[in-house]
């Protein structure tokens, strides 16, 4: 069977745009979670949100996105396009790889997905709709709020003439393009894919949505800082994230073969489902366990092969719970040699881009032999101990194997196992 690795990265996330910028401030412990400025949040109980820093505000690592996106192409893609487009720019220049010939585009793909895609435009232009009437809808309103146009415009921009696919799978979406996109390489369908989820779905109707559904956390309204704690006992609900992360994976002899820089290699790729409830899992963890148990088979290794876990740990009363049982039943006696962390706690929940970012997270933990840590766990729940779960502040130790996971809405799971480029 083939082997994938990874050979470029891209990401823009509440804690900056750009990769070096992320790893930067994710290990230094910031968040990126601040209140809602942009638009009005006086009658939704949830007034925070891990959004995209503008460039004014962040001259470090904050967003103009003028020098990316021409303002003519802005007016016709959903935010979460241009999100997208933005890593993928970013994870492609990183790569090096630029096609020579039609051979070569044809074997190069995109497969990037959203959970909720364009919900902004879609609420926006039923606002136009009502009040105006249907001639002054856009031409471009159904292309700008199509899910699987975030590939289609990666695929126009550059070229790439392999499989052009899209994955919709709320919030495991990220991981299963991922995860997808390697086993497209593995069974020869191609040797590059871009992959990879992006969302901006903090707008007045997502955060009201998600509020109705008593999801968001509402207790730290006036600190946003400290409102994302996983496996803290003052934990109230996720907090809405935006953002998009993009990796290029390649089949290894390939990226060898042109003196790619390698930063790992994905080894493994597990899914399941809950069949459960429709936002809610399955109580025993039994669904996100055998996602995990089956990346871990699939790479040929064994849960004490595992140093980190990139939890999906969202910060719910429930979840949060659920998912560590779900780990101490796959490690078994092996807790004591791994850790675990939820970067969510600095980003909130990018909901169809988490799996992408928190993948490239997983990737530099073993490029820099550092965990990232989790932040405001300042009192764990009773449940938590035996467990590392790195509060605070970031850990050095060895990391060769990483497991990431990413649950959800309908009982959809996705685990990555990924490993150093050895």
């Amino acid at each position: 069977m083939r082997r994938v690795v990874v050979t470029g990265l891209g990401m823009l996330t509440p804690l900056g745009n750009g990769v070096d910028v992320n790893w930067k401030r994710l290990i230094s412990g910031q968040s990126g979670i601040r209140k809602i400025s942009d638009f009005d949040v006086s009658d939704i109980s949830c007034k925070i949100a891990g959004q995209i820093p503008q460039k004014i505000d962040d001259p470090e690592a904050g967003l103009d996105i003028d020098q990316w996106i021409e303002p003519r192409d802005q007016k016709r893609i959903d935010r979460f396009i241009a999100y997208g487009i933005i890593s993928a720019m970013q994870a492609v220049e990183d790569s090096g790889w630029k096609p020579k010939n039609d051979e070569e585009k044809h074997r190069t793909g995109v497969i990037l997905g959203s959970g909720i895609g364009g919900l902004e435009t879609i609420a926006k232009t039923t606002e136009i709709m009502i009040s105006k009437g249907p001639r002054k809808v856009s031409p471009f309103f159904i292309p700008s709020a199509l899910i699987n146009l975030l590939s289609g415009q990666v695929s126009i921009k550059y070229g790439f003439k392999g499989p052009n696919h899209s994955v919709v799978t709320a919030c495991s979406t990220g991981a299963h393009a991922i995860g997808d996109a390697s086993r497209i390489i593995r069974y020869g369908d191609a040797d590059v894919m871009v992959a990879g989820g992006a969302e901006a779905a903090c707008c007045r109707i997502g955060m009201a949505g998600f509020a109705a559904a008593r999801a968001l956390s509402t207790s730290f309204n006036d600190n946003p800082s400290v409102s994302s704690r996983p496996w803290d006992q003052a934990r109230d609900g996720f907090v809405m994230g935006e953002g998009s992360g993009v990796l290029v994976l390649e089949e290894r002899q390939h990226a060898i073969a042109r003196g790619a820089n390698i930063y790992a290699e994905i080894k493994g790729y597990g899914m399941s489902g809950d069949a459960y409830h429709i936002t809610a899992p399955a109580e025993t963890g039994d669904g996100g366990f055998r996602a995990m148990q089956a990346a871990v088979r699939d790479a040929n290794l064994s849960s004490s092969d595992l140093d980190y876990i990139n939890a999906h740990g969202t910060s719910t009363p429930l979840g949060d719970m659920i998912e560590l049982r779900a780990i101490g039943k796959l490690l078994q006696h092996n807790i004591d040699n791994t850790s675990i962390s939820s970067t969510k706690s600095a980003t909130g929940h990018l909901l169809g881009a988490a799996g992408a970012i928190e993948a490239i997270y997983s990737i530099l933990s073993i490029v820099n032999q550092i965990v990232p840590p989790t932040n405001n766990l300042l009192n764990p729940d009773n449940e938590t101990s035996g467990f590392d779960l790195v509060p605070i502040h970031a850990k050095k130790r060895s990391v060769k194997n990483v497991l990431s996971n990413s649950f959800g809405f309908g009982g959809t799971n996705a685990s990555l196992l990924i490993g150093s480029a050895d």
